[in-house]
């Protein structure tokens, strides 16, 4: 998944009634295990900062930079 700072994600509820998170991606991180890879989130329900290992429940909208 080609992902880059400024990025906006997306994490879809794990259980019926639980609400959507969204955040800005401020940090790609790229592991030593098999290409592992994991992002560095701010949220915006509570500006938290978080390591976040994407799934299947992971949607990346592209920031769309001016050139």
């Amino acid at each position: 998944m080609d992902v880059d700072v400024g990025d906006r994600i997306t994490v879809r509820g794990h259980r019926v009634g639980e609400h959507e998170r969204h955040g800005e991606i401020l940090e790609v991180r790229h592991g030593s295990r098999d290409g592992e890879l994991s992002y560095r989130i701010r949220w915006d329900d509570d500006g938290h900062e978080s390591i976040l290992y994407p799934g299947t429940d992971v949607e990346i909208k592209h920031f769309e930079h001016e050139t």
